[in-house]
């Protein structure tokens, strides 16, 4: 049965729990090498060894992407126009707005917006495969205006590659791991270089992005999955179902409720126990529950609060509006007992490609502003700079820069 804790004896647990990449690594740096090396060749192979690919060519034809999304199950087509329609909206408001504004007299200031030319989304398909993430990737980068967006899959279903055509994307294949992101990374004959690479995957993923980071964009390094669920008197039926759905991700997930109500926390232990009998994941889920997993007591909603930013969770449930003004860090909140986590993984609009490991200290989720530059634009006339022109000079000469002082000077009859 889950653990049910005091507040001071969550000891190592509310600890941020680093991934540990040394062994990764170490077993990615010499495949990130080969590619790099010797390109398709190379990328090929381990495709090969690990991603069942049969023949001599990981790029995945697009007859066959459109031969699946026409097997596709009416419900489920229905499904991503649902979740895509919703995706693509939210995304639209998170873009930055252009702008061009006289701020003081002969100063005109703005910034202009512009895609990144390519974009690779690493779509996981191992145990459990996931189109909706294929949306959460595609949809912002189509939004922000990218070009020319690849997906790489290493066993993509017809979910999948169907989810793709119905997204217009052509550039489908047939690769993972960290094979898959150095090809991302470097550019073959086959698959192009991106500017950024997106989406979750396994330690391996996460090792070769967090090495490759600087040879090309990433969104983050990313750790296990988690969620933080804070309330007094929710359904306990309900709550247990929520963590259940973290924990059945993996077996490193983590599901976290602190509650003031040592009697919920006793019902929502049993509830799990109850739901665990007759789930499909529940081999996953147990050991997520057993391992990672807690209640704890806490002595008010407030202190949850407190709790939770610093744990910086990925996703963060709060029973109402009132306790949001209180947050501080976290990937994704969800508010009210209506709004579970799954609302977010598929459908409501909200990216689910989000921070971990403490991450939701430093950034959101995904939007479509990760796939854009912004780009200052400055237009001074002559007065202005005239103006501006002492500031600029001691500036300049106090760096120790005296071309940039003349620079503005000469401009000025000086």
């Amino acid at each position: 049965m889950i653990r049910i804790l005091e507040a001071n004896q969550t000891g190592k647990l509310l600890k941020r729990r680093a991934a540990r990449f040394e062994e990764a690594e170490a077993a990615v740096r010499p495949i990130l090498e080969a590619v790099r090396k010797r390109g398709d060749k190379a990328l090929v192979e381990y495709a090969r060894k690990f991603d069942d690919l049969r023949g001599s060519n990981v790029k995945v034809p697009e007859e066959q992407l459109q031969r699946a999304a026409g097997e596709l199950d009416p419900e489920f087509r229905h499904a991503v126009r649902t979740a895509s329609s919703n995706i693509r909206a939210y995304a639209r408001l998170q873009l930055p707005k252009p702008f061009r504004k006289a701020l003081s007299p002969g100063i005109r200031l703005g910034q202009i917006l512009r895609p990144l030319d390519c974009v690779a989304a690493y779509i996981p398909s191992g145990r459990y495969p996931l189109p909706s993430t294929l949306m959460m990737t595609v949809i912002p980068a189509q939004v922000a205006g990218v070009p020319n967006i690849v997906v790489a899959s290493p066993r993509p279903n017809r979910e999948i590659h169907g989810a793709a055509a119905m997204l217009e994307v052509n550039q489908v294949f047939q690769m993972g791991g960290a094979h898959a992101i150095a090809a991302f990374a470097f550019g073959t004959r086959t698959v192009p270089k991106a500017d950024r690479i997106v989406g979750p995957g396994n330690i391996y993923v996460a090792a070769a992005k967090k090495l490759l980071a600087g040879e090309v964009g990433i969104d983050f390094v990313a750790g296990p999955t988690e969620i933080l669920i804070i309330s007094s008197e929710g359904d306990p039926r309900w709550l247990a179902a929520d963590m259940l759905a973290q924990a059945e991700h993996d077996v490193d997930a983590a599901a976290i409720l602190l509650t003031p109500s040592r009697r919920l926390a006793q019902t929502v232990a049993l509830e799990i126990e109850k739901q665990l009998a007759d789930l499909s994941t529940a081999r996953v889920a147990r050991k997520a529950i057993d391992k990672n997993s807690a209640i704890i007591i806490v002595s008010s909603m407030e202190h949850a609060v407190e709790l939770s930013n610093e744990f910086a969770p990925e996703h963060l449930s709060i029973p109402e509006m009132r306790l949001l003004d209180m947050v501080k860090h976290a990937g994704s909140v969800f508010v009210g007992p209506n709004s579970p986590e799954a609302a977010g993984d598929y459908a409501a609009g909200p990216n689910h490609v989000l921070p971990t490991s403490g991450a939701a200290r430093l950034r959101g989720g995904l939007t479509a502003a990760d796939f854009v530059k912004v780009i200052s634009v400055q237009e001074l006339n002559g007065e202005a700079l005239r103006r501006l022109g002492p500031a600029i000079t001691t500036l300049a000469r106090a760096e120790g820069l005296e071309a940039h002082a003349r620079s503005v000077e000469v401009r000025l009859g000086k």
